[in-house]
């Protein structure tokens, strides 16, 4: 891992002043040239992908949650730039990240123990606000406003999603759903809510197995799908279908996959696939699967889903055998401009985890260490 460099550059007018690799032209004789902050990691490519925001989670109750950030443009990784971007907030991002997305121009991180949604500027990282909510799990966002799942805010001890006006940041709507609601996604016009009931089950219930349905227009639920128990992950693809994953209950029910036809809202096909976290890009689902055999030790798996057959590949979509470095895989995310796969590692879950990231390939570019259980991705483009 490259250490922070601090150059000083004679340049003379007759040649090129280069500095990590970078090229810098129409310099002054005797120039200070304070370089790019944080640690350069690889050489940069010219396409539209300005930049990269990893949230690490960081343990309940630490107040570690934290936010990286990889500027493409220059190829440098720079870790926890939330402080340095916002000194006069108290307690710096706050307690358990859940979740990172770019919607128009802000950078929404929902810090679950903290009970609120951080709205930053998508360029810097800058805070604008924040909004709070209880219990908030994952965003997503359509039609110009952001959506908020959340656990155990609605009657009857139901989760809840809540409508986001960004331009005030203020709750203008709030829709009952199933128990506990994780990932949401938009097709047809319609938000998708995958129900787990993990809290229900705890407590001496059963797990929740439906897919909520939200008329966008109306912002109402129009159906609950029935689809397996503990539901976590989902996802939609270009073709309006919605891919949500089962964890299962930890015992005789594995984890697997369910695609759901949005024109119908029916379940079309069950996928006998563990995932633990999944990205669709183009025609592939990339995921990661971790699985204990009886003495806990833990078996993980690299795969992708061709969306054309729906059909599992065999092979490892790591190539170059890199994968044997990560220890504990903890989100997934793609490159939407270069294909790139990015892998956060939480380590051993206390202390600073890994990013690492792996061309179209599968071959591993560069990794760098990140905060504290690192696992969510938001890619900013120009």
């Amino acid at each position: 891992m490259a250490k922070k460099m601090f150059v000083k550059l004679l340049f003379r007018s007759i040649l090129p002043c280069a500095v990590a690799g970078m090229v810098l032209t129409g310099c002054d004789d005797d120039k200070e040239v304070t370089p790019p902050e944080g640690d350069f990691v690889v050489n940069p490519s010219k396409n539209d992908l300005k930049g990269v925001y990893v949230l690490s989670e960081g343990n309940m109750g630490t107040n570690k949650a934290s936010i990286d950030y990889f500027d493409a443009s220059n190829g440098y990784y720079v870790t926890n730039i939330y402080p340095s971007r916002n000194p006069s907030v108290a307690l710096e991002l706050g307690d358990v990240g859940n979740d990172l997305k770019i919607c128009g121009d802000y950078l929404y991180a929902v810090i679950n123990g903290s009970a609120k949604v951080e709205v930053m500027k998508a360029d810097d990282a800058v805070r604008v606000g924040q909004i709070d909510i209880a219990n908030p799990r994952y965003v997503t966002d359509n039609g110009g406003f952001v959506y908020v799942s959340s656990y155990k805010s609605g009657t009857n001890g139901l989760g809840s999603v809540y409508k986001i006006d960004p331009a005030t940041l203020s709750v203008v709507g709030r829709v009952d759903v199933g128990y506990e609601p994780e990932e949401m996604a938009v097709a047809n016009g319609k938000l998708y809510v995958a129900n787990s009931g993990g809290f229900r089950a705890m407590e001496g219930g059963v797990y929740d197995r439906t897919v909520s349905v939200i008329d966008l227009a109306s912002f109402t639920v129009t159906k609950n799908i029935d689809v397996d128990v503990n539901l976590h992950r989902l996802r939609s693809d270009n073709r309006g279908r919605i891919y949500v994953s089962s964890r299962g209950d930890y015992g005789a029910t594995p984890s697997s996959l369910y695609v759901i036809d949005s024109a119908t809202d029916r379940v079309i096909k069950h996928i006998d696939c563990g995932v633990s976290d999944m990205w669709v890009h183009a025609d592939k689902i990339y995921l990661y699967n971790v699985s204990y055999d009886q003495n806990w030790a833990a078996t993980y798996n690299y795969r992708t889903i061709d969306l054309n057959s729906l059909t599992v590949s065999s092979a490892n979509f790591i190539t170059d055998g890199s994968d044997s470095r990560i220890v504990a895989p903890n989100g997934i995310a793609v490159n939407p401009v270069t294909g790139d796969i990015f892998i956060a590692d939480a380590r051993n879950y206390v202390s600073a985890g890994a990013v690492y990231c792996y061309g179209s390939d599968g071959k591993l570019k560069w990794s760098h260490n990140s905060g504290d259980i690192p696992g969510h991705f938001a890619f900013k483009t120009r």
